[in-house]
């Protein structure tokens, strides 16, 4: 379906699979140990499978050791997956997508720094500064994308999309205009993060995108893409969030609690007890597995509002 003008909200539907996809730029904090819960709560109850994908391409923030500890925050907390992935292994993937964008005309080169969106003023719907599309009608200065310096940006249709998610929450935006043409591309090589999610979860045939609220204002833009790369559009839901003490998202930029300092504090049927409480699955913080959670779980019983997380 097209949801560019719709006169109504539109639901993204898809079909049978999951995924969690977490950076291993960090250790596991109870954000990411929710986010996996909840996930995995979702594709069991539903009987899809449900895929672990790695987010490894930022090798300027990845050190030693840090996917292994991921596999063991997780395990601890009693998950278990169908199939681990590294992102990094669908290079292939990442570059022929940027291949067929820039067939079609859409791929520009971007000098404008941080310190210029900022200087705009223009805030997005995420927080963030938005990109007025200064570089848009740079044209590229190469017939390849590999050989240009400088970060790539794609051009998006100036168009307004009527979604939903599943949650009835509304992703409605005019990509374009409110947050501007995404990064594809980064100056140091890297290829960014609204390209590679979308190409990733097409190679995976994911139907079924449950991830934090935070995320939610991004879910427009990668619609797009999708949409100029021929894919199909999972459902999206976004469920709410851990909050640190400033009521900011918890996060390993932000310092929160590491796996490493959780599990001097709580066994994982411990902590995964606590977090069926704070999300409304249980009235107590009993220890139990994830498995136990399965016969009554349900999004109608998983709280909306986003929770302030104190431990101990």
């Amino acid at each position: 379906m097209d949801a560019t003008e719709s006169s109504g909200k539109s639901r993204v539907i898809g079909g049978g699979r999951g995924r969690f996809a977490p950076s291993i730029t960090g250790s596991a904090h109870p954000g990411t140990l929710l986010a996996a819960l909840l996930c995995w709560l979702d594709a069991r109850s539903s009987g899809r499978d449900v895929v672990l994908r790695l987010e490894d391409l930022d090798h300027t923030r990845l050190r030693p050791g840090q996917h292994e500890g991921m596999l063991e925050a997780l395990g601890w907390l009693g998950l278990d997956w169908d199939a681990t992935t590294w992102q990094s292994g669908l290079g292939p993937q990442h570059e022929a997508a940027l291949d067929s964008l820039q067939a079609r005309g859409l791929l520009y080169p971007c000098q404008c720094s941080r310190k210029e969106r900022r200087a705009q003023g223009r805030r997005a719907p995420d927080g963030s500064f938005a990109y007025a599309n200064t570089c848009q009608n740079r044209p590229m200065a190469t017939s390849n994308w590999r050989d240009c310096p400088e970060s790539l940006r794609v051009r998006l249709p100036d168009t307004h999309l009527v979604l939903e998610d599943a949650s009835g929450l509304d992703l409605s935006q005019r990509p374009a205009a409110e947050m501007g043409d995404p990064i594809v591309r980064r100056a140091d090589g890297v290829i960014a993060y609204h390209l590679v999610v979308v190409v990733d979860d097409a190679a995976s045939q994911v139907s079924h995108v449950v991830r934090g609220r935070d995320l939610a204002s991004s879910t427009a833009t990668q619609y797009q893409l999708q949409s100029l790369l021929g894919y199909a559009h999972p459902e999206y839901r976004h469920h709410f969030l851990l909050l640190g003490s400033r009521k900011q998202k918890l996060a390993k930029l932000h310092g929160s609690m590491p796996f490493e300092e959780l599990r001097t504090r709580h066994s994982g049927p411990g902590f995964c007890g606590l977090l069926a409480r704070l999300a409304g699955l249980r009235a107590s913080d009993r220890p139990c597995t994830p498995g136990e959670l399965l016969s009554d779980f349900g999004w109608e019983k998983v709280r909306r509002d986003d929770l302030l997380f104190v431990d101990g």
